[in-house]
């Protein structure tokens, strides 16, 4: 994940306090200041025992309008769109897989919570530093363009049965509320289907399978 923040251009960062015996390895990586102290010091400033030997200070970027962050990619785009995803677990785990798959761009709704929170993005593996990302108030209007796919248990098509769109937005909601009927009815719906009767499974996981499904 180090290597993913020091590699990426969006998210710049200001300052790195390393522990001694990290510093030679570390070290040349950033572009920007390098303090080096002993692993007492960190610990006191951190405090707890900071067993890794780093601490960051990086500066977030704006980001930009939804319409900005769309307009240039290419005629045949991933996009995923998030609803009322409220875990930070969740969320990491989305943009792992987001990355892993080759997704262009991320929307967020106001209800989703920060990728950039550090949970978020330990859980991401660096994912959430690589993939693009915004918020939107109304996702389907700001997808325009693109078609708009929602998983749901109640998708009028299976997953296996959906052959990709140029354009293609896949939507993911909160487990259990799922995504909003005003929203559903504005999309394609798709389903996993389940043996036994089972309708549920964790949203980064469905990710994963219905993001593999697109790409191949």
């Amino acid at each position: 994940m180090l290597r993913v923040l020091a590699g990426q251009g969006r998210h710049r960062v200001r300052a790195v306090l390393l522990a001694e015996s990290r510093a030679d390895k570390l070290a040349p990586l950033f572009d920007a200041p390098v303090y080096i102290a002993s692993q007492a010091v960190l610990d006191a400033i951190a405090g707890f025992p900071l067993h890794r030997g780093i601490l960051a200070l990086g500066e977030r970027a704006p980001e930009p309008a939804p319409a900005e962050l769309l307009a240039g990619l290419s005629p045949r785009a991933l996009v995923l769109a998030l609803h009322g995803i409220a875990n930070h677990d969740n969320i990491g785990g989305i943009f792992r897989n987001a990355a892993a798959f080759g997704v262009d761009a991320v929307l967020l709704d106001p209800t989703c919570c920060d990728p950039l929170y550090r949970k978020a993005l330990r859980v991401s593996v660096g994912g959430v530093l690589k993939v693009p990302f915004t918020r939107a108030d109304d996702l389907i209007a700001a997808l325009d363009g693109f078609e708009p796919i929602a998983l749901s248990p109640n998708g009028a098509e299976t997953l296996s049965e959906l052959k990709r769109p140029d354009r293609a937005a896949l939507l993911l909601g909160a487990e259990g509320p799922g995504l909003p009927d005003a929203v559903l009815a504005r999309c394609r719906t798709v389903r996993i289907p389940m043996s036994g009767g089972f309708d549920s499974l964790n949203v980064a996981t469905t990710s994963g399978i219905a993001l593999h499904h697109l790409v191949s």
